[in-house]
């Protein structure tokens, strides 16, 4: 069981990285996601036609008139179109002639704060009626390309060269870089594609008066990864509609004139087809008839009809060209919109059907919903897809606009045209990326436009990995008040938890919906070659789709793809889904492993039957072993429900299951097997600790000179694991160390250890336990000086006027020397202005010192031709002079009192003490603890998991070796007290792990045997440094005339003397713009704080806190009524030029006495006064 450190084999690898592997495969896997789908954009498949190559012709021709024809028609015709469109590799632009090197790098962009983008070369034909094709190419401006994808000049780079351009190692890419900023397009979760859902919703009943809750949708995708749900409603009257949305809004047609426009056919076809020789089920043949009964009221007999039916109605709304005929128009609709991944109208002709078919036997009870929270029916939209997507809108946008501003002689003006049409289309994937919304006309199908992206940070390793593998469930769910969409279904044992980890999601407002991979789940992206699959199941006895030859209630339905090409009776079908799985895990036949063979048996009011084959793209697969023959099996979401897969050894019932985990550690993620012995302990501990995790100050990157992040954290003192998992190695994880190994004791010593409260060693400390930096990014542009329109008026530097004292902390170019230190108010940088001719300076603003660590100006990267000094220039024309420099200041962050630690099991505290060694306990070998925990922090927690790990780290310092930490390893017969006590027992220490210790003050043996070993200690970036305030005055709300606070919403606290009905928690009043510890804001005090005060008995301070320090006034109040908001001011007469205070309910200024009130009482009693509520107040000399 013990692993190792492998410690040689990393040094080696680090020293001399290689140029012919990664040292570290598996990192590479875990953006492919990612790197596939955007790949797919330009090659997909075997024919290497890309995506955007599939988008390109299906947006086909756009045509416009010139109105000149002769008796009313319509004239010459220009007919446009994209020919085909090419993304370029990031280059140096082509006005910039002085460099030799004409790549641009990432790194490049991200220390010039640029966008990593290549050229976007599209060619426009045309033609003006049948005379010959024209092209020209143009420039639709620059699309971000995505870091080691295939147009990336990254791509098939290996450590050593990687290491060159200032990458990482072990660089794995997968974001784009935009501005600067490292970015990532999220996995979402998005229904199946090309599979039809049974839904119950009764949102469907408001669709209109005779609407019912009963639906079937598809999500049909088209060859290039857009989409088109499709979804058939049910009616009161046995009717069926069929529903669909274009360009955001939504349209009904009857889904017996679409049946009709798909091919020419008959009542009597229809109704067979319907019924499927069930004529016993009254049901069904009731509401069939009565389905072509209501029909004849549109007087539509043949599919010419039909067609043209629905050509004039949808003509203007689906925009097609003016010489269309009616019947174009509507098979055009029919093409894209109906059933989209499907392109012979007689397979979406036996689609609807069947969806018909199935909406039928969901009414009648005779099927069962599906569940559309359940991984069986969900798959992932990849990044790169959504990034396809948009691509495709955007270029039909384009060509829309530039048939919009085409004039009338088309012959004359066309080039003059596409001059005068906006065409950066790579502007507009920039603005997505970089903010994250969606401006879509037609929505892509999709239910959000906002939160696609996210950013890449670099807080540690833990995070940064966690990007690549998170799966959102999107946000139009975050703002559901149902907690339906959150939950682990019943059913997820052997679905969800195998495809997605159970327990690494966050705790709060994002649980259960902002989910992870498990780390042996791919996801699916090129196509599989499925040619041979038909012919196979012909030779296995399948039915051809011969209406009259089916038996609908004894045969079930074989589908590929969203495509029926077969029926068979239930017992051929599991006999059919045996033989293609062997064959499919023996790798013969032509059926591909990837593929997902899921047989839905027949059963009384459960889900729909049938056998159902997916290749698609987007699904997420696993491995299992086929205990068949001993061979892996990659198995998916939607046929795993129905396989009998065990999990141990001990778990396989012979006869019943045919597959079995490689390991059980395989439905958790990467981060969550990285948690020791995690089955030990309760289940929201590992939860915490998967968050915990990902907010401790590690190791961000080795190439951190070369990052210019905002803020970057870096522990000095990173170590590897005593205790850890074999995927710890198996991922890298020792290129980036995430704490430190301490000596832990469970004792409480002191007074400052209580609650979760620790004790810190003061030499452990100073031998640099937690040490850690802090990396911040300071930018000076000083384009943002200048006016629109103007001139360079600014350059980096200093004139002769510079002060003496900045010359202290500044070099002749305005920037500060490498290795000075910056203190609040210092000079940072300097610049000329040529308008006054005097040297300004930036200054720091921060209340920490701050050591210069690196400064890069934001100019291209050039090597002069001939003898031609370097010019330092920041656009990429290379024609203007720098006016940005970036500036990165490291900040040390010792740890001090009231900083978060935090052990590998959601066990966090903050140090409460530094206690000097020479008072600190000591075993009878002399080891000191670095660290004391309270053992009250264990009972409620119940994270045994952290007994176990000082127990193995005790034992693995003492023989030298690596504990494996991984989980499900031992069981009741086989425990891990006895495994690591024995070791414990061969190095001479005791069996449990207690230890003898001895009083450091009195150096008297402790009356107990304490508990100590070593633990694995993370340092949380959550440090008193960024978040202590102090405050005396400072800016106030101007409505409430309190200290302005964090939150954009602020709790009233000053409220004294409430009316009963008015409690002083729900007294909230919104405020304007967010303040915070940057701007002196205030201190949150809240009612759990007033009641403590008051507990100690100091009154006179809360008032002096609570009122006078902050919105105290003075008002006058009439003691007659008790009123402050009726006295007034009497105007002084010219016998007197005294103003008199007067109540105007009494009449009289007798009774009126000045008080002393907090503002926003008197803010609230106004409130009430013009809510009709009268607040009367008693006063008392």
């Amino acid at each position: 069981m013990p692993t190792t450190f492998d410690t040689l084999k990393r040094e080696q690898a680090f020293r001399n990285p290689s140029d012919k592997e990664f040292q570290t495969p598996s990192l590479q896997k875990v953006a492919a996601p990612h790197l596939e789908s955007f790949n797919a954009m330009l090659e997909y498949g075997d024919d290497k036609h890309g995506l955007l190559e599939m988008a390109v012709a299906d947006i086909g021709h756009k045509a416009v008139f010139d109105g000149k024809g002769k008796d009313g028609k319509l004239g010459n015709k220009l007919s446009f179109w994209i020919d085909k469109v090419m993304i370029q590799r990031p280059m140096l632009s082509d006005k910039e002639t002085r460099s030799i090197e004409r790549k641009i790098f990432p790194t490049e962009c991200r220390e010039r704060l640029i966008t990593y983008r290549g050229k976007i070369q599209a060619h426009l034909s045309w033609r003006v009626n049948d005379g010959p094709v024209q092209t020209e190419s143009r420039l639709l401006g620059l699309a971000p390309i995505m870091v080691k994808s295939n147009i990336c000049h990254l791509q098939h780079l290996y450590p050593a060269q990687l290491i060159r351009h200032h990458e990482e190692t072990e660089e794995m890419g997968g974001y784009f870089i935009v501005n600067g900023i490292e970015k990532i397009i999220r996995l979402l979760i998005i229904p199946r594609r090309n599979n039809v859902s049974a839904l119950i919703r009764p949102s469907f009943s408001n669709r209109g008066p005779a609407y019912t809750q009963f639906g079937c949708a598809i999500r049909a995708t088209r060859p290039d990864q857009t989409s088109q749900t499709n979804t058939v409603h049910y009616l009161t009257d046995g009717g069926v509609m069929l529903r669909f949305s274009w360009r955001k809004q939504e349209y009904m047609v009857p889904a017996m004139m679409v049946l009709k426009a798909l091919i020419d056919t008959s009542d009597k076809e229809i109704f067979d087809a319907l019924c499927m020789g069930d004529v016993e089920n009254t049901f069904l043949t009731d509401r069939v008839e009565l389905l072509l009964r209501g029909f004849k009221i549109y007087s539509l007999y043949t599919r010419d009809q039909c067609l043209a039916y629905l050509g004039d109605k949808f003509r203007v709304v689906m925009g097609f060209d003016d010489d269309f005929l009616d019947r174009e128009v509507g098979e055009g609709l029919l093409r894209k919109i109906v059933l989209v991944h499907l392109i012979d109208r007689r397979d979406k002709f036996n689609l609807l059907v069947y969806m018909i078919r199935k909406l039928y036997a969901l009414v009648s009870g005779a099927c069962c919903a599906d569940n559309p929270d359940s991984p069986q029916h969900q798959e992932i939209l990849l990044g790169g897809h959504l990034y396809g997507m948009i691509f495709k809108e955007k270029l039909e946008d384009w060509l829309t606009t530039v048939k919009q501003h085409i004039t009338l002689d088309v012959r004359k003006y066309f080039t003059r045209t596409l001059a005068r049409v906006p065409s950066d289309v790579g502007q507009k994937l920039s603005y997505f990326l970089a903010t994250g919304n969606l401006v879509s006309n037609t929505g892509l199908d999709l239910q959000q436009a906002t939160g696609y992206t996210i950013v890449a940070e670099k807080l540690n390793f833990y995070r940064y990995l966690s990007h690549f593998r998170c799966v959102h469930r999107g946000s139009f769910f975050a703002e559901l008040k149902t907690t339906t969409v959150r939950k682990l279904l019943p059913e997820a044992w052997g679905e969800l938890e195998r495809f997605v980890c159970p327990v690494h999601t966050p705790d709060g407002g994002p649980c259960g919906l902002l989910n992870h991979l498990s780390h042996t789940c791919k996801v699916i992206n090129e196509p599989l070659d499925v040619s041979q699959i038909p012919a196979l199941l012909a030779s296995l006895g399948i039915t051809q789709t011969v209406v009259h030859a089916i038996r609908g209630a004894e045969q079930v339905a074989v589908q590929l793809d969203g495509r029926i090409i077969g029926w068979c009776e239930p017992r051929l079908a599991e006999r059919v889904a045996k033989t293609l799985r062997f064959w499919k895990v023996e790798g013969g036949k032509g059926v591909p492993l990837d593929l997902e063979i899921g047989l839905v048996p027949p059963s009384h009011g459960g889900q729909y039957p049938g056998l159902f084959l997916f290749s698609t793209a987007a699904r997420m697969m696993r491995p299992v072993k086929y205990l068949a023959n001993g061979k892996t099996d990659m198995v998916g979401p939607f046929e795993q429900v129905y396989l009998e897969i065990a999990c141990m050894d001990d778990e396989v019932v012979p006869g019943v299951t045919t597959h079995q985990e490689f390991a059980p550690t395989n439905i958790l993620s990467i981060i969550a097997n990285m948690t020791p012995y995690s089955d030990f302990n309760q289940s929201p501990r590992n939860m915490y600790q998967c968050q915990m995790g990902k907010q401790t100050m590690g190791t961000p990157a080795t190439a951190i000179r070369h990052r210019t992040d905002n803020k970057l954290y870096r522990i000095q003192t990173g170590q590897t694991p005593v205790v850890r998992p074999d995927l710890h190695n198996y991922y890298g994880m020792d290129g980036f160390p995430n704490g430190c190994n301490a000596i832990v004791a469970v004792i409480s010593y002191t007074g400052y250890d209580m609650e979760d409260a620790m004790i810190l060693n003061k030499s452990s400390h100073e031998r640099g336990f937690g040490y850690g930096t802090v990396y911040k990014s300071e930018i000076i542009d000083l384009g943002e000086m200048k006016q629109q329109g103007e001139g360079i008026l600014h350059h980096f530097g200093m004139g002769k006027d510079a002060d003496k004292k900045w010359r202290e902390k500044l070099d002749w170019d305005g920037m500060p020397f490498i290795g000075v230190t910056l203190k609040d108010g210092d000079p940072i940088c300097a610049y000329v202005d040529d308008t006054t001719g005097r040297t300004h300076v930036k200054k720091y603003k921060n209340h920490e010192d701050g050591l210069v660590d690196e400064e890069s100006l934001a100019i291209i990267s050039q090597k002069s031709l001939g003898d031609t000094p370097p010019l330092f220039t920041c656009n990429d024309s290379g024609d203007q002079e720098c006016q940005k420099v970036h500036i990165k200041l490291r900040i040390t962050r010792s740890p001090i009192i009231g900083d978060k630690f935090s052990s590998r099991h959601g066990q966090k505290g903050v140090c409460s003490q530094k206690w000097p060694a020479v008072d600190m306990p000591f075993t009878e070998s002399g080891m000191q603890p670095d660290v004391i925990i309270n053992p009250h922090a264990f009972p409620s927690r119940m994270t045994i998991g952290m007994f176990v790990e000082s127990l193995a780290g005790k034992a693995g310092a003492l023989h030298g070796i690596a504990q494996d930490s991984a989980p499900f390893k031992f069981n009741e017969q086989f425990t891990a007290a006895d495994y690591f006590g024995e070791q414990l027992i061969k190095a001479g220490y005791n069996y449990h792990g207690n230890e003898p210790m001895y009083s450091g003050i009195t150096g008297e043996e402790l009356q107990a045997d304490i508990y100590i070993g070593v633990v694995y200690y993370q340092r949380l970036r959550h440090m008193v440094s960024d978040k202590y305030q102090v405050r005396t005055t400072g800016p106030v709300h101007n409505l409430t005339m309190q200290p302005v606070k964090v939150s954009t919403r602020r709790r009233i606290h000053s409220i004294r003397n409430l009316p009963s009905f008015i409690s002083p928690s729900s007294a909230y009043y919104a405020l304007g713009n967010a303040y915070g510890r940057k701007r002196a804001g205030g201190i949150r005090f809240g009612e759990m704080e007033r009641d403590s005060l008051l507990a100690h008995g100091v009154s006179f301070l809360l008032q002096d806190r609570l009122m006078n320090c902050s919105d105290y006034s003075q008002c006058h109040v009439c003691r007659l009524c008790g009123s402050i908001v009726s006295t007034v001011s009497i105007a002084p007469t010219s016998l007197s030029t005294r103003r008199d205070i007067e109540c105007r309910v009494c009449g009289t200024s007798k009774g009126i006495d000045l008080v002393a009130v907090p503002y926003v009482f008197r803010y609230l009693a106004t409130e009430l006064m013009s809510m009709g509520i009268k607040l009367t107040l008693g006063v008392k000399p």
